[in-house]
Order: structure tokens, then sequence, then C-alpha cells
């Protein structure tokens, strides 16, 4: 009997399945709260490419907040309860990760129980709607479908945004009244100009592979949902235009809010991932532009201007030469950058990805928005750089190389196409994961490796870098003045048009996007001097061994990190290049030497 239960207790792994390990449970965990958040976050999910959500909107109600915040807590209880210590490599890293994120989480719920920022000039419906609906594939019946479900969900979720803005006004909590101000009328023309909008652009193009009777049918729905929706739109202007912009503050500074500095504190470490406070930061910011501008102005002579540097500025702002004379010469210049990076790229990195990028316009008003801005590819659609082809006779000609290193390549497409093509070896929610100073930090200091793939020979491009460095670093100075000093808008404006050449109204949405995004804009810069102080480690340490190619497939292999997790990975990438070259020397060493050759002729 006692041997018979012995071969029961043997065999209970074979015939039930082996009990889970740590690993497996932590992996499972991690699948389980990636579905979850698709499921919540639908927007996200349609913008990565995962199209099974596209008819849903996520809930903005402060009780579907309440309750993300609860579901928070409990998966941090249930991760926690998993030993660390059984878990190595990259499954540790991602346990790590996966608990900093929902920290985060919970630490920005303590300071408010509502979106502090649900809406503003620069971002909200009007801007991310029609984007969405770019996102999304048109191609059969169910795919309509699920966008016209997904226009009958608006209602809803425009009442959730209205609930989080009352909110915030009961709590002292608005949105500064001069970046509130444009809203009203970006809705407003978002619904009255929805039959020729982006919005009603899907049911013009209905494919012939529609049976022609369903075609009908979804031309008439969309007209219906479209109407519906302009409706939801049109009481969300008439809120913000009654209601909240009379109640929203004059003061533009996170510090006046009610805790405002700690939480401007919060935001700086959360868009640095690093510990440094916004005196570090602004202190950080005056000394780049100090030497950015010592570069520029030594700069000036090769172009063959006459003068000095503000001089130059201004004639680089003014001059009708060094702008496009319409959207189509636009656009060809931002594909001819594209296609130069792309046939070099294997000049900077050993792996380069598959996916493919294309240039297209913005299919919005491009009022108020980016120069330009990258669209993550899926298996539905090709990778975007979509550019801002409104007034085109205000874009420069020497911006457009910076930017497109930025966007595309070897910035974020670059990036973006690397983390996802990482596999089963890393999780879902680290392939997609995004770190303002990882993915930021990376584009901008892609944007300096212009030399190596051929750009900037010409002075006037090299400028457009250097000013697109210099925004990087005025960001810095800006962003903790307006925050944490008390700097006035037009104060900050000036700055900004004092040390850049870019045109005064880009100056000016740009001063309106960090009081309305506080501390957003210095991950760019943060991240940038993070991954050069990174390089020139790397090459100090591995002198003739340093390889650049292989240094820049060593910071993207391990997908989006925080600055300190990156600093580890390539620390570790250098020791092993040191290992790997006292292993070639030891090798050497061992080998036996060459027996002398006879003098001695037969």
């Amino acid at each position: 009997m006692r041997k018979l239960f012995a071969s029961i207790v043997l065999l209970a792994p074979f015939v039930c399945g082996a009990a889970d390990t740590t690993v497996d449970s932590a992996r499972r965990l991690f699948e389980r709260e990636w579905q979850w958040q698709l499921r919540q976050q639908p927007e996200f999910a349609t913008a990565i490419g995962e199209h099974r959500f596209d008819a849903l909107l996520s809930d903005t109600t402060l009780a579907a907040r309440a309750a993300a915040i609860e579901h928070t807590r409990e998966v941090l209880a249930e991760i926690r309860q998993l030993d660390r210590a059984e878990l190595e490599g990259q499954d540790r890293l991602s346990y790590d990760l996966f608990i900093a994120q929902r920290e985060r989480m919970l630490a920005a719920n303590a300071f408010t129980a509502f979106d502090p920022q649900p809406l503003s000039g620069v971002d909200g419906l009007h801007v991310r709607l029609p984007r969405l609906v770019a996102a999304m594939p048109f191609t059969s019946e169910l795919e309509y479908r699920n966008y016209l479900a997904r226009l009958a969900a608006l209602p809803a979720h425009v009442d959730g945004l209205v609930e989080q803005l009352r909110a915030g006004m009961t709590a002292g909590w608005t949105v500064p009244k001069t970046v509130m101000a444009p809203v009203p009328a970006a809705l407003h023309t978002l619904h009255e100009e929805i039959a020729a909008g982006a919005l009603f652009a899907p049911f013009l193009r209905i494919p012939a592979t529609i049976e022609p009777e369903a075609r009908e049918r979804l031309l008439v729905d969309g007209i219906s949902a479209l109407a519906n929706s302009a409706q939801a739109l049109h009481r969300l202007e008439e809120f913000v235009r009654t209601e909240y912009l009379p109640a929203a503050r004059e003061t533009i500074g996170a510090s006046s809010l009610p805790g405002g500095a700690d939480w401007y504190a919060f935001l700086v470490r959360h868009a640095t991932t690093t510990r440094l406070t916004p005196a570090q930061v602004h202190a950080i910011g005056l000394r780049e532009v100090a030497r950015l501008r010592a570069e520029m102005a030594a700069l000036v002579p090769r172009t063959g201007f006459r003068g000095n540097l503000e001089q130059f500025l201004v004639f680089a702002r003014t001059d009708r030469r060094l702008f496009f004379p319409n959207q189509e010469a636009l656009l060809a210049r931002y594909r001819k950058a594209l296609a130069r990076a792309s046939a070099r790229l294997p000049r900077v990195v050993a792996t380069v990805p598959e996916a493919g990028i294309a240039v297209k316009p913005m299919s919005m008003d491009g009022a108020g928005q980016p120069l330009a801005y990258y669209e993550g590819g899926s298996d539905s659609r090709s990778a975007a750089l979509v550019v801002n082809v409104s007034q085109p006779g205000a874009r420069p000609v020497w911006q457009v190389d910076s930017v497109a290193l930025h966007e595309a390549l070897p910035g974020h497409h670059l990036q973006v196409a690397r983390a996802r093509a990482l596999g089963p070896q890393l999780p879902a929610f680290r392939r997609h994961a995004w770190y303002q100073a990882f993915g930021e930090g990376w584009a901008t200091y892609a944007e300096g490796l212009g030399p190596e793939l051929g750009f900037f020979n010409d002075p006037f491009s090299h400028f457009g870098q250097l000013n697109e460095e210099m925004l990087r670093a005025a960001r810095l100075v800006v962003d903790t003045g307006i925050h944490t000093l008390g700097w006035s808008r037009k104060g900050a404006i000036d700055y900004l048009n004092t040390h850049t050449a870019n045109p005064p109204p880009d100056n000016e949405a740009e001063v309106d996007r960090i009081i309305a995004q506080p501390a957003q804009a210095l991950g760019y810069k943060i991240g940038q001097l993070r991954i050069a102080a990174l390089r020139e480690r790397a090459a100090t340490l591995l002198g003739r061994r340093f390889d650049l190619r292989r240094f820049h497939d060593a910071v993207l292999g391990g997908g989006a990190l925080p600055l300190d997790e990156l600093q580890r990975q390539v620390e570790r990438w250098i020791a092993a290049e040191q290992e790997a070259a006292k292993a070639v020397n030891t090798a050497k060493a061992a080998s036996p030497a060459p027996a002398p050759s006879s003098s001695r002729k037969e």
C-alpha cells in the first residue's frame, strides 16, 4: 500500500500538470494585465494595431477611475506574493518594472482622484479623436460597424470628461484659462465641419469589395451616427465655453495649485525617470543653452551670413527663401530625408527593423499641432511620419532633416519597431512600454547622428539641428521657470524667441504646450544627455573595441526603460565587451608561435 501511495505521488505531476513556477505565474499575470489594459484603454489598443476593441471608447467616469485604482492595488498585492528571488534576468526586470508602473499610478492618484489634465488647447478629444479614426482599419463591413459602435459610445465618453472637469473645478484644480481658451473653437470646428472632416472621411471611401446594399446602409448609418456625435461634441463645447472657462484659473504654473509644488516635483521625476529636482533641471537647461548658443554663433559664418547670431536668428525665421512654397514641396523634402536616412541606417545600427515607414500629411487642421509626429504601424497599416502641411510658407526648410531623423529614422520608428520585434522574450507590456526620457531622449539623441548618416553638410541644415537641440535645452529652463519660478507666458515666449530661430507662432504654441502639460517636455534633453554620456563612457572604456552600431543595439535591445535601468543595461554590455576582448587576448597568448621560416634554399 505504501509503495502504491508513493507511486501515485510520483506520477501526480505528469497526470495533473506540473505546479506553476514563479516564472510561469509572473508571465501569466503580465499577460492577463496586458489584456485588461487593452480593454480599459481601447484607444491605446487601436493605436498599437490591436483592433479587437475598436468598437469601444474608454470609460472616463470618476467611478471607472476609482475602480481602476482599486484594481491596481489588488494586482500589486498579487504580484508581491511572488518571490522575486526566484526570478532572473529579464523576468526579474519585468517584475520590477511592472510594480514600479503601478506604484506611479497610485502616487499620481494620491494628488487627485480625478484626471487633472483631461482637456486643453494642445491635447484632448478634439485632437485625439481624428487621430484615432486615422488609426482604424476600414476594409470590411465589420470594421465599419466597429466605428459606428465607437461613435455611439462618444456621448458617454463626453459625459465622463465633463464629470472629470467638474471634479477639478470643485477641488480648485482647473486648467489654466490661457490654454483652455482655444478648446471651444476647436470643438466647434470639429462638429460643425464634421461632414468635411476626418470623422466622416471613412464613409467617403467605402471599398467596392463591400456589397452595394451594405455600402448604402453604412453610409446612412454613418450620417446618423455622426449627427449624434456632433451633438455630443457641441454639448462639450458649450460646457467648456459657459461653465469651465469662467472658472478656469488665471495662473499658469503648476505650483499655484493646491499641493502643486509637490505634484510638479513628482511629474519631473516621472518625466525624466530620475531623482532630479526642478531646480537641478533648470540649472542643466541653463548650461545647455549657453553651450549651444556658442556653437550656433560659431556656425553662422559658414552660412555666408554677415552678422551676429541675434541677426541670423531673425534672418532664419523671416527670409522667404528659407521656407516652402507649397505642401508638395514640404512633403517631398521629408520623403527625400527619410529615404536617405533609411538607406544609410546600417551605418549606425547593426539590427535594422523590417517594418517600413511612409510619409503622409496630417489629416486634421494643423493649427496648434506639432510640425510632425510619429504614427506607429500595425499588421493593417504602415508606420508613418505624419507631417503638418498647414501653412507650408511658415515651415523652414532647415527644420526638416532634424525632424525626420527624430520622428522616423533613426529616431522613434527605429526605437519602436525594434521594441515591438523583440517577440516573446519580453512581455507585451514591455514591448509597448513608453518612458518619456527614453523614447524622446533617444529620438533627440538620434538627431545628432545626422553626420554619421550623411546629413548636416549644408550649414543651414546643421543650424536646424542645433536649433532643435536648443529648443530641447530651452524647454528645461522654460518648463521649470513657469511651474516653479513664476515665469509669465510672455516671459517664456520671449526666452524662446531670444534663443531659437523658430517662428514666433511656433514658440507661442510651445509655451502653451508646456503650460498645459507640466514636465512633459523635460524628457527629451535629459534622456539625450544620459544616452550621450553612456556612449562617451563606453567609448572610453572600450577604446578601439568600441563599435557605435553595437552600442546602439545595446541601448535599444531591451525595449524602453527608465534611465537608471538603461544605464545598468549598458554597463552590462560594456562588461561583456571587455570580457570578450580578454578572451580574445588570452586565446592569442595561448596559441603557439609560428615556426620561423627557413632561409636555406633547396
